[in-house]
């Protein structure tokens, strides 16, 4: 239960951090959102079993979810060193980390007519 919980909180912190627009705190949101997979992948693998030893094979524990948690590690990884090149990037180029509206966005949303060839 306490797992889940766990589970519960990095996830809904990793959530509201990714709404924010400073770009540290959403690499912290992904970071904690991968933590939750993890946890949740072990999580899902049920109790810990023996050691695969001949004859008692029906007790082993599943290693499945073990390597989707190593395949959840790097995922995790990789998308945390991409974000903070784009960080780094942003800082050299203006300075500060905060995520700018996007103009073409704000006027679709806006519900402006798009030019169309006739």
């Amino acid at each position: 239960m306490a797992l889940l919980l766990t589970v519960g909180g990095l996830t809904s912190t990793g959530l509201y951090l990714i709404t924010a627009r400073s770009l540290s705190r959403i690499i912290l949101g992904f970071s904690l959102l991968g933590h939750a997979a993890v946890l949740s992948l072990l999580i899902a693998g049920g109790p810990p079993g023996t050691a695969p030893i001949a004859g008692k094979a029906s007790e082993t524990s599943n290693p499945v979810p073990q390597a989707l948690a190593l395949t959840a590690i790097v995922i995790s990884f990789g998308l945390t060193l991409f974000l903070l090149a784009l960080a780094g990037r942003q800082q050299l180029l203006s300075g500060d980390d905060l995520v700018e509206d996007d103009l073409e966005d704000g006027r679709i949303a806006s519900g402006q007519n798009i030019e169309t060839d006739q």
